[in-house]
C-alpha cells in the first residue's frame, strides 16, 4: 500500500519531532552528567546523572537560567553560556586549566566547583559543544561533566612529592629553581626588587653527632618551621640542601630582607629542641642576604652567588649572625 501525499507530508513533519524526542531521551539516559541550554541560555535538559552529581533535581532548573547555582556560590557563566554568548575569550579568566587546543566551536576546561547543594567540592572536567540547525543557526549547547576529583587529588599528591622536601615539608631544590626563575622574570617586568636569604645551620655536624640522626632530623624540621613562620604568603622557603635553606622574598628591599633575616636568626636561637644544645651553645643559624635590581641580560644565579657570598662572610665572622653583600644589589 502506497502512502498518499498528505500522509507523506505528515510523516516528514513528524520525523524531526521523533528524532528530537529520541535525542532528548538519549541525553536523559546518558551515564555521563550533562545538561543542555537553548539559545537563550535556558536549561532544556538536565539529565539524571547531572541530578546525581549536583544533588539538584531537573524540576528546579529546567526552563530557567539558574543552572550556575548548582556549581558556584556566585553568578558566573558556565562553558555552555560562553559558547552561546560568544564569549570564549573569557575562558582563561574563569577556568584555571584549559587545553591548548579544542575543536572549532567547542570549549573544554577543568576547575574546582564548590557546589552549594550538599557542600561538596568537586573537580570537574567540562566540554561544551554547540548544536546547529540545518541553516547553521545555533540551536542549543550541550555541556558534559566528568567528576575527576580523585584523579586530581592523585595528581596533586604526585606534584607535591615532586616539589616538596620529604623531611621538612618545605619546597625542595627543584621548586626553588623554578620559582626563582619565575620571580626573576616577574621582577624584571614589574621593575621590583627581588631578595634572597641563604640560611645555614651552624655546627650542625656536631649537633647531629651529639643527638643522632633522629635528633638531627628533628632539629631541621623545627628550624624549617621557625623560618617559614616569619614569611609572607608570597615568599618561598625551600630546603636548598642538607642543613641549608633558601628564602625567596619578592618585592623586598635589602633593608627589609635584613629585618626578616634577623627575625629568623632570633627565632631559631630561642628554639627549644629535644636535647637541644651542642655542649655550651644553642642551635643557631647564619644568614646571607642579597637583593637584585633585575636588569635585562642578568640571571638568577647572580643573586644566589651574592647571597652565598654573604653567608660565607657570616660564617667567617663567627656564626649566629646575618651578613649583607658588599654592594646593595646585583
Amino acid at each position: 500500500m502506497t502512502s498518499t501525499p498528505n500522509v507523506q507530508r505528515l510523516q516528514a513533519v513528524r520525523a524531526p519531532q521523533h528524532d528530537r524526542a529520541f535525542a532528548n531521551k538519549l541525553v536523559e539516559m546518558l551515564a555521563i552528567p550533562a545538561f543542555v541550554l537553548d539559545a537563550d541560555c535556558k536549561v532544556i535538559i538536565w539529565n539524571r546523572a547531572c541530578e546525581r552529581l549536583t544533588g539538584v533535581p531537573a524540576a528546579e532548573v529546567v526552563g530557567t537560567s539558574d543552572h550556575w547555582r548548582s556549581f558556584y556560590d556566585e553568578a558566573r557563566p558556565t562553558l555552555a553560556d560562553l559558547v552561546i554568548l560568544d564569549r570564549a575569550d573569557e575562558i582563561h579568566r574563569l577556568y584555571p586549566r584549559v587545553p591548548p587546543h579544542h575543536p572549532d566551536g567547542q570549549l573544554c576546561a577543568e576547575s574546582w566547583c564548590d557546589m552549594p547543594r550538599g557542600g561538596r567540592r568537586r573537580y570537574l572536567a567540562s566540554d561544551a559543544s554547540p548544536i546547529f540547525d540545518d541553516d547553521g543557526k545555533l540551536e542549543a549547547v550541550v555541556q558534559t561533566l566528568r567528576d575527576v576529583t580523585d584523579e586530581k587529588a592523585a595528581q596533586d599528591a604526585l606534584e607535591k612529592l615532586a616539589t616538596r622536601d620529604g623531611l621538612t615539608g618545605l619546597a625542595n631544590r627543584r621548586r626553588f629553581d623554578d620559582t626563582i626563575k619565575a620571580e626573576w622574570a616577574r621582577a624584571l617586568r614589574q621593575q621590583q626588587p627581588l631578595s634572597l636569604l641563604m640560611v645555614d645551620v651552624d655546627n650542625f655536624k656536631a649537633y647531629n653527632d651529639a643527638n643522632g640522626h633522629v635528633g638531627g632530623d628533628e632539629c631541621l624540621k623545627r628550624i624549617a618551621t621557625a623560618v617559614a613562620s616569619e614569611m609572607r604568603a608570597n615568599d618561598l622557603v625551600a630546603r636548598y640542601g642538607g642543613e641549608e635553606f633558601a628564602v625567596i622574598l619578592p618585592n623586598q628591599s635589602l633593608k627589609g630582607a635584613a629585618i626578616v633575616a634577623e627575625r629568623v636568626r632570633g627565632r631559631v636561637e630561642r628554639l627549644q629542641l629535644p636535647n637541644g644544645q651542642v655542649p655550651g651553645q644553642h642551635v643557631t643559624v647564619s644568614i646571607g642576604a642579597a637583593t637584585a635590581i633585575v636588569a635585562p641580560g642578568t640571571e638568577p644565579a647572580q643573586l644566589v652567588n651574592t647571597a652565598d657570598g654573604a653567608l660565607y662572610r657570616a660564617k667567617h665572622m663567627g656564626r649566629n649572625r646575618i651578613s649583607l653583600p658588599l654592594a646593595e644589589s646585583v
